[in-house]
């Protein structure tokens, strides 16, 4: 079968892996002129299968206000407020009311979560992939007891789901990460053994490498202007257009899978699919080690600042914020003041802060935080999109649903939290 698939992020790539695996003909169309250079160019590093949530949560609407005006609070709104922003606002205030919906929500994340694990390591196994990557756990600090007590809360889920953690003490923590500063407030934490770590954009553009030697195609500066349609209303080709404008042929396909990350609620459009799907901004600064003793081994995930340090072999990375400001690009110096202050704070002198490369990018979210994964209106158009804040995390297992969903097989798990008609 002849397969488009459109974005060439780790969502995209790991889609079109899966689709050659499975012996169909791929092409990748994307806009930018390599891989991953959007959400997937310095994301958090986290692979955190254990630690997969929804977005809209009851709890962050109690903290949303307070977070909103902390100066160094995780949460931002860009003021004014745009429509689209208060459109998303109220959807997921709405979903967030919905009565049991956060917790099925995230247990099917989880699900989701332990299945990109074993699809990560059968990836891994296809094919050697250099990246930073390892599985070394994570470790999510509790600073006070109120936040203990929501750690301890999430182990019972955890537990109950047969996913392998363990509720740590402050002295149990710091022989976890030795590294961790010994002066900051630190009661315990929650380590997730299973979990992992990687550079998503090197892990996406070698993975687009080996796909490429495999024979998948890749259409780099490459627009997609519009659809073709057989009487039936089902996709037959995909109208392009070069970065330039310039028109190009249409890609003519027997299946069509969406994976354009922020992209997708507008290309959606185009395809009858609605996708309301917003760009939640957040911010990194990678840099090289300066004291390897002083680092953490894996993944610490803060929750003063609400920060994620994650190792990346010779590098650190610290990410954080979670601000609605549309497609705003600044880096405003105060974002970047802050990520500084809470590296410092836990693992002070470890690396080089003045030869930090600072980044921003947009998680494509959904209202009520699920991915959407499935088949579109028409029977020839899957949607695979929206990860959010976990798209590395999930991109493994989303790509081997829809490639299940394209071949006619029953997906391994259930997909009704990713149903991509859940939104009306």
């Amino acid at each position: 079968m002849d397969i488009a698939v459109i974005g060439a992020g780790v969502v995209g790539v790991t889609t079109a892996h899966a689709l050659q695996q499975r012996g169909h003909r791929v092409t990748v169309v994307e806009r930018h002129s390599a891989a991953g250079l959007e959400t997937s160019c310095a994301n958090a590093g986290q692979r955190s299968y254990g630690y997969v949530y929804p977005w809209a949560s009851p709890a962050m609407l109690k903290k949303a206000v307070p977070w909103l005006v902390k100066r160094d609070g995780p949460l931002k709104l860009q003021l004014p407020p745009s429509r689209d922003t208060l459109r998303f606002l109220a959807a997921t205030w709405r979903f967030a009311q919905t009565p049991g919906l956060f917790e099925a929500n995230k247990r099917a994340m989880l699900r989701l979560g332990a299945y990109s694990r074993q699809c990560f390591e059968a990836l891994e196994n296809d094919v050697t992939l250099t990246f930073d990557g390892g599985h070394g756990g994570l470790i999510e600090l509790a600073s006070d007891v109120e936040s203990l007590k929501a750690l301890q809360v999430n182990a019972g889920l955890l537990g109950d789901m047969n996913i392998e953690h363990r509720l740590l003490t402050a002295a149990e923590v710091a022989e976890h990460e030795p590294a961790l500063a010994g002066s900051q407030p630190l009661v315990g934490g929650i380590w997730l053994p299973g979990d992992g770590t990687g550079d998503c954009y090197r892990f996406t553009q070698a993975l687009a490498a080996a796909c490429k030697a495999r024979g998948v195609d890749f259409l780099f500066d490459t627009l997609v202007t519009g659809a073709e349609r057989d009487q039936g209303g089902h996709l037959r080709a995909l109208t392009l257009a070069a970065a330039d404008g310039e028109a190009r042929e249409p890609l003519a396909a027997d299946a069509f899978v969406l994976c354009a990350g922020t992209a997708s609620q507008r290309l959606g459009e185009l395809f009858g699919a609605r996708l309301p799907i917003y760009p939640v901004k957040g911010y990194s600064l990678t840099m090289p080690l300066r004291d390897a003793a002083r680092a953490p081994r894996s993944t610490v995930i803060d929750d003063r600042y609400k920060v994620v340090v994650t190792r990346l072999g010779e590098r650190l990375r610290v990410t954080g914020f979670v601000e609605l400001a549309e497609h705003n690009r600044q880096i405003p110096a105060a974002r970047l003041a802050t990520l500084r202050e809470a590296l410092a704070s836990r693992f002070a002198g470890a690396a080089d802060l003045d030869a930090a490369e600072p980044w921003t990018g947009f998680r494509p979210m959904t209202p009520d935080g699920p991915p959407v994964i499935g088949e579109g209106k028409r029977n020839n158009l899957f949607l695979n999109t929206g990860h959010g804040t976990f798209g590395w995390t999930l991109s493994a297992a989303s790509a081997q649903l829809i490639a299940q969903l394209i071949d006619g097989d029953k997906p391994v798990l259930a997909m009704e939290a990713f149903r991509p008609g859940r939104f009306g």
